[in-house]
C-alpha cells in the first residue's frame, strides 16, 4: 500500500518514534466541545498519531457540549486509530450543539456501521466530571497535561467538585496534587483584525465556565493559553484534505472536513496547536508572551495584565514559525494509524 509522500516525510520533520532518546510520553487529557467545529476532530487525530509516535499517552476524553451523537462518533474515531477502549466522558449539564459531520457516526455501509464503535452499541460513555476525577487520582503527582479546546463547563464542574470514591481532595486540590500544566484554546490575546476587544467563541458560548476557570484554577499549576489569532494564523490546507487520506477508502478525518468546511476551504487549526505545544513544547514551534494572569470579563473579553509569577502565558508566533507549525499540524494529522482498519 503506498503513502502519499508527505505521510512519510513526517519521520524525517518530527523525528522517529523509535528514538533512542526519547522523552517520557506526555499524559493527556482532551477536554473538546467536539460537535460543532471539525479542527476538534483534526486534534483528536493528532493526539493519536502522537501517541502512536510515543509521544503522548491519551488517557481519556471529556466532551464539554451536549450531541447525543457526540460521544458515538468520538468512539468511533478512536476506534478508527486503534483505541476502542479510550474512556469517554459526557457532561450531563453542557449546553446543547448541533453538528454537521456527527452524523458519520451513524453512517452505514450496507448492514455495518462504516466506522465501528462501542458507544451506543453495547456500552455507554461515563459522566465527565466523574471520569476526570477518576483519571488525575489514577496518575502520578505533577504528571498529566490537560488539553481543553472548547467551553470550560468540565473543568469548571471539575473545580466545583468534592472528595469522592476516586479521591478524597477537592477538585482544586487534585488538580493542584497531579495536573502538571492545561494547555487551553481559548480567548484573544492579541488584536484581531483591528479589533481590540475580540470576543472568542469558546468563551463567549458559556462566559460563566470560562470565567471560574480563570478565576479558581490553581495558582501553581501553570495554564498556556492559545488565542484566536494563533489558529487564524495556520490554516490547514485543503489540498491535504484532497489528496492525503486516500490510503483508505473512508477516513473519519477527511469525511468530517468536508461535511463541515466542503473542499474549497482552509479551516483554522485552533484546537491543533493547543495540542502541537501541549505534546511537544520542546520543539520552539511558539513564542511565549511574558506571565501574567487572564482575567475573563462578563462579556466574554479575555484581559492578560503582566505578572511577575503570573499563572497564564499565552502563544506567540512568528511567520517563520507559523509556516512550520502548519507543516506540523499537517504530518501529523494525515499519519495513518499503525493498523488500517
Amino acid at each position: 500500500m503506498k503513502f502519499p509522500t508527505r505521510i512519510l516525510l513526517l519521520y524525517l520533520t518530527l523525528g522517529s518514534a523509535g528514538s533512542l532518546h526519547a522523552a517520557e510520553p506526555e499524559r493527556v487529557i482532551f477536554d473538546t466541545d467536539i460537535t460543532g467545529d471539525v479542527d476538534d476532530v483534526l486534534a483528536l487525530a493528532m493526539l493519536h498519531t502522537l501517541e502512536d509516535r510515543g509521544k503522548c499517552e491519551l488517557l481519556a476524553v471529556t466532551i464539554s457540549k451536549e450531541n447525543p451523537l457526540a460521544a458515538p462518533f468520538t468512539d468511533a474515531v478512536n476506534t478508527f486509530y486503534g483505541r476502542p477502549d479510550l474512556p469517554i466522558g459526557i457532561s450531563k449539564t453542557a449546553p446543547h450543539r448541533d453538528s454537521k459531520y456527527l452524523k458519520l457516526a451513524e453512517q452505514k455501509d450496507g448492514d455495518a456501521l462504516r466506522y465501528p464503535r462501542d458507544i451506543g452499541v453495547s456500552a455507554e460513555p461515563e459522566e465527565a466530571v466523574s471520569l476526570l476525577r477518576k483519571t488525575l487520582a489514577a496518575q502520578p503527582d505533577g504528571s498529566v497535561t490537560i488539553i481543553q479546546v472548547g467551553l470550560a463547563t468540565n473543568l469548571a464542574d471539575l473545580l466545583s467538585s468534592k472528595g469522592d470514591d476516586h479521591s478524597p481532595l477537592d477538585g482544586p486540590a487534585l488538580i493542584r496534587k497531579k495536573v502538571k500544566q492545561a494547555s487551553v484554546m481559548a480567548g484573544s490575546l492579541e488584536t484581531i483584525n483591528d479589533n481590540n476587544r475580540y470576543l472568542e467563541a469558546n468563551v463567549k458560548n458559556h462566559v460563566p465556565s470560562m470565567q471560574q476557570l480563570a478565576a479558581e484554577w490553581p495558582n501553581d499549576v501553570p495554564i498556556v493559553w492559545s488565542g484566536f489569532e494563533i489558529g487564524i494564523a495556520v490554516p490547514y490546507p485543503r489540498e491535504s484534505i484532497a489528496n492525503d487520506f486516500d490510503y483508505v477508502e473512508h477516513h473519519p478525518v477527511k469525511e468530517a472536513y468536508l461535511l463541515h468546511s466542503g473542499p474549497n476551504h482552509d479551516r483554522p487549526t485552533w484546537d491543533l496547536t493547543s495540542v502541537l505545544y501541549a505534546v511537544l513544547p520542546e520543539r520552539d514551534y511558539f513564542g511565549f508572551s511574558s506571565p501574567g494572569r487572564v482575567t475573563v470579563e462578563d462579556d466574554g473579553f479575555t484581559r492578560y495584565q503582566p505578572a511577575k509569577e503570573g499563572r497564564d502565558r499565552f502563544l506567540t508566533m512568528t511567520d517563520e514559525q507559523a509556516a512550520r507549525v502548519r507543516e506540523a499540524l499537517v504530518q501529523l494529522v494525515v499519519q495513518p494509524p499503525k493498523q488500517l482498519p
